[in-house]
């Protein structure tokens, strides 16, 4: 067989490329065990992260810490409030001017000497101070009126005109990033060109409302006006533009307090009144609230530092505050697995960086590498382990205990010898060389005879069915697992599932023609199927009904053949039984009638020729020795082990035990 390669350059982003599925389930094994959901144990690995071979790989922890950390440093940056109030004492300032100007011009005339010339001055110079005076208290009405007032100080005046154009390009800049450098100083064949643009696109707009076919197209608007809206592609891409930035003006607006908004949106409409757009541009507003209703529109954003902040330049920062809430939404959903596909890779690159980026993609790749490996399944919303996935659990399971017993020095042993009196089975197969000549002689005759030979039969090798054989006689093994409320309390519900786990897939593996059913108990019990081992969880209901548990192993075991046996695993005296009308009856402490009910179903156990071990997880916490008793009557054995090394009993023991049958 050969082998095929794939090279390409190395770009940095093949880092990690692979997460091992084996090294995953492990990470997940621990939480799935005790909490019996693959969802939420699988969200919260996304959400503490974890190592691989590779390096750490950062949770949506690490990552939702930098998205506030990042929005916090946005919001320190500056303030669009801090503008609004460096413009007022700017156009104070301009005042200031123009007064002192005005008090040079009168000083002036009455130094001349010359008394008309002193009157007429005067008279002037006054006209203006009372018309200073009378300005309105608001920016946004007395900008509006020194536009009106005639200046002595030219100096002033082009400070004015200075301080409209940089007011007039800010504001164009929140609303549309990228013209506001072409409205900077209009002409008017520029601002009949940017209102046609904006006509055009509410017009297409409006006709993909309807239904109707585009005219003028996209591809003619391109041609056209491309030039003032770069970056977009189609119209999809422009709506998405205009409306983000829209949408963050609009936020980046809403964060100042009411007085400030309603001066703003009275200078904007002002002003887009003089370039004659605003109609326009209420059009284009409404129609792109209509086509993007999720962009984010009435929202405010927070901003705390305390430097001025031009209006464009907030907005920028509205945008990216508001990527960052979106993240940070994402991130404390309660299916992170889920919202993980919603994430722009390249607008986390952008906010925190190729780093969290590559976090994130690795995460992404965790459900879809179970997926695609087979270990998990989904249906609808629900996430299931598969059946190949509970067999790569219960080989890791059955792993990781023979790597402790390995480690503590003891396990199993090899022997030099084979077993005699096997189980001989009515399975044969065709001959192969090398095979033992045990001939199956019926086949093999019936297999001459059907090729064609007479009397005398003729063999020849091809005829040959020889009998499959056993080292080993079959056993069939139950195990029965306390789920009763005390296994959690002490630690011992995760070591038993483990163990089970690792038993099942001992069983499967070496020995497959084997019987292994699973039955949970507590105030009642049940048959349990494998796959569904990893997720059950413990009985809220108090009880240990060993008597019911132990009389269902007896009916499955009736349907087996070879050698029988049952394994308990519990951490406590029988305290339930089930009555005489079928009904489970819980005591604690136990009463002689539970003792004595379960010790019958010992005995019928013994009688049908089956082994009962028991292994009694935290003794010192019953009150009588009645596992002691049951070894007694069945002839079974009794272990003792702690929950750590309840696996390596359990497994030992099994295959010793197997061995000597």
């Amino acid at each position: 067989m050969s082998a095929n390669y794939t090279y390409r350059a190395w770009d940095g982003s093949q880092e990690g490329d692979d997460l091992d599925v084996d090294a995953l389930l492990d990470l997940l094994s621990e939480d799935l065990l005790e909490h019996g959901d693959l969802a939420d144990a699988i969200e919260r690995l996304l959400r503490r992260g974890f190592e691989t071979d590779q390096g750490g790989v950062e949770g949506l922890r690490d990552l939702l810490e930098q998205v506030r950390e990042r929005r916090h440093e946005l919001e320190q940056r500056g303030n669009p409030d801090a503008q609004f109030d460096a413009y007022r004492d700017r156009l104070r300032d301009i005042e200031s001017m123009e007064r002192d100007a005005l008090d040079d011009l009168l000083e002036e005339a009455q130094a001349s000497g010359d008394e008309r010339r002193a009157s007429v001055t005067s008279d002037a110079v006054n006209e203006r101070r009372i018309a200073l005076d009378l300005l309105p208290d608001s920016f946004a009405d007395r900008l509006s009126a020194m536009n009106h007032y005639e200046f002595v100080s030219s100096e002033a005046r082009e400070a004015l005109e200075a301080m409209r154009d940089e007011l007039r390009q800010e504001l164009t800049d929140a609303y549309f990033q990228g013209v506001s450098e072409a409205l900077s100083n209009p002409d008017p064949e520029m601002i009949a060109r940017m209102g046609a643009a904006f006509d055009a696109i509410s017009t297409m707009l409006e006709q993909r409302a309807r239904g109707e076919e585009l005219d003028p197209s996209f591809e003619a608007f391109q041609e056209e006006f491309g030039d003032l809206f770069p970056g977009a592609e189609n119209l999809d891409d422009l709506v998405a533009m205009l409306a983000q930035r829209m949408a963050a003006a609009e936020a980046m607006f809403n964060s100042m307090s009411a007085e400030q908004r309603a001066q703003i949106e009275q200078l904007s409409r002002e002003m887009f009144e003089d370039m004659d757009l605003a109609w326009r541009m209420d059009r284009l507003m409404a129609n792109l609230r209509a086509a993007v209703p999720d962009a984010g529109w009435g929202e405010a954003r927070r901003f705390q530092g305390s430097n001025p902040m031009g209006f464009g330049d907030a907005a920028d920062v509205a945008r990216q505050l508001g990527e960052l809430n979106a993240m940070e939404d994402m991130l404390t959903r309660g299916n992170a697995a889920q919202a993980l596909g919603e994430f722009d890779l390249e607008q986390v690159k952008r906010h925190l960086g190729p780093d969290a980026a590559k976090h994130l993609e690795r995460l992404k790749k965790v459900t879809k590498t179970l997926e695609e490996a087979g270990a998990i399944s989904r249906k609808g919303d629900r996430v299931e382990l598969t059946a190949q996935g509970v067999r790569r659990l219960g080989n890791q399971a059955l792993k990781e205990i023979f790597e402790l017993l390995k480690k503590n020095g003891s396990g199993e042993h090899r022997t030099g010898f084979t077993g005699f009196g096997h189980d001989r089975e009515e399975t044969t197969k065709a001959y192969e060389p090398g095979d033992p000549l045990s001939l199956h002689l019926t086949k093999t005759l019936s297999n001459a005879l059907a090729r064609g030979g007479g009397v005398p039969i003729k063999l020849e090798a091809q005829d040959f069915e020889v009998v499959e054989t056993e080292a080993l006689s079959r056993s069939a093994t139950v195990l029965c697992i306390d789920l009763s409320m005390s296994m959690p309390m002490r630690g011992n519900f995760v070591p038993a599932k483990k163990m089970a786990l690792a038993l099942q897939t001992l069983i499967s593996s070496r020995y497959p023609r084997d019987y292994f059913g699973l039955v949970v108990f507590s105030e009642m019990a049940r048959e349990l199927k494998v796959e569904d081992l990893p997720t059950v969880m413990w009985d809220y209901i108090p009880g240990t009904n060993l008597q019911h548990a132990l009389a269902l192993s007896r009916q499955m075991l009736a349907k087996q053949h070879g050698t029988k046996q049952i394994i308990v695993v519990t951490d406590g005296e029988p305290t339930a039984h089930i009555d005489a009308w079928g009904a489970p009856e819980f005591n604690y402490p136990p009463v002689p009638e539970t003792l004595r009910l379960t010790m019958a179903e010992v005995l019928r156990c013994t009688k049908a020729g089956i082994s009962i071990t028991t292994f009694a997880l935290d003794l010192e916490n019953t009150m009588f020795p009645f596992v002691e008793q049951i070894a007694q009557v069945n002839g079974g054995r009794t272990f003792y082990p702690s929950p750590d090394n309840l696996g390596g009993f359990v497994l030992v023991d099994f295959l010793k035990h197997r061995k000597n049958r």
